[in-house]
C-alpha cells in the first residue's frame, strides 16, 4: 500500500503530538514533531542570548544548531537532540513556552525548518504535527487534520504534563501563556497558525487518547486504499 503524509495541525495542549506519536507508531511511519524543533531553536537562542531581531545574529545561530531525533525503545518514541544533547524535557519546561511562539515567528528561523522539515517528508510514510504542516509545509498532504479543545481542557492537560516533569505551574498562567501563544501564531507574519480548507476538523474536549487516535487512523487508511486505486 502507497505512503501518505499525515498532517496534525492545532492548537496547543489539544493532543496533537500524542496522538501523531502512536498513528506513526501503528503505522509504522516515521514521527516528527515540529514543534520540537522550534522548541529546541528558542532553547537554544535562550541559552546562547541570541537577540531575535538581529537578523545576522540569528542566521548565525541557526548555521550552529542540529536538531535531530532519536528512538528511545524503552518509551516507544524519539526524543529530541539539540547539537547531540537530549533536551527532550528541557524544551517542554514553561520558560521555553513562554518564548517558543516569538522565536518561531522569525522568517529565517522559519525558513529553516520548513527546509528541514520538507526533506524529512519527502519520502513520505510520515506523521507530522505542528502550527502550519498542513498549510505550508506540506500543502499537498494526502491527510490533513486540524485538531482543537476548549482552553479549561487544555490547560488542566498541559499543568498535567508539566507536572509529569516535575514542574508545578498554576491554571491561570497556563491559562494566559495559551492564549498569548494562540495570539502569536494566528497572527504571525510568516505562515500563521489557520485551518486548512482541505482539513479534517477534530475537536478533542471529550475524546480519549484511543478514540483520538482511532479515528485519525481510520481517515488515513481510507486515504490509503483511495491513493491505490
Amino acid at each position: 500500500m502507497k505512503k501518505i503524509v499525515i498532517a496534525i495541525d492545532g492548537l496547543s495542549a489539544c493532543g496533537k503530538s500524542s496522538t501523531a506519536k502512536e498513528v506513526a507508531n501503528r503505522l509504522g511511519y516515521k514521527y516528527i514533531d515540529s514543534g520540537a524543533m522550534y522548541r529546541a531553536v528558542t532553547l537554544y537562542f535562550l541559552k546562547h542570548y541570541i537577540n531575535p531581531v538581529n537578523p545576522k545574529e540569528v542566521q548565525r545561530a541557526m548555521d550552529s544548531i542540529d536538531i535531530s531525533f532519536v528512538f528511545n525503545e524503552k518509551i516507544g518514541f524519539s526524543e529530541t537532540y539539540l547539537n547531540g544533547l537530549n533536551v527532550e524535557n528541557e524544551i517542554r519546561q514553561m520558560h521555553v513556552s513562554q518564548k517558543v511562539s516569538e522565536i518561531s515567528a522569525i522568517g529565517e528561523v522559519r525558513k529553516d525548518l520548513v527546509r528541514q522539515q520538507r526533506k524529512l517528508g519527502k519520502k513520505k510514510g510520515v506523521v507530522m504535527d505542528g502550527r502550519d504542516i498542513g498549510s505550508n509545509v506540506f500543502p499537498d498532504a494526502e491527510l490533513k487534520i486540524f485538531m482543537n479543545a476548549d482552553m479549561d481542557i487544555r490547560a488542566e492537560r498541559r499543568q498535567k504534563e508539566l507536572l509529569e516533569k516535575g514542574e508545578l505551574v498554576d491554571l491561570p498562567t497556563i491559562e494566559e501563556n495559551l492564549k498569548q501563544r494562540d495570539k502569536m501564531d494566528s497572527e504571525r507574519k510568516e505562515n500563521p497558525l489557520i485551518v486548512p480548507e482541505d482539513a479534517v476538523i477534530l475537536s478533542t474536549n471529550f475524546l480519549t487518547l484511543e478514540e483520538q487516535v482511532e479515528y485519525v487512523l481510520q481517515l488515513a487508511t481510507e486515504k490509503m486504499i483511495e491513493h491505490n486505486e
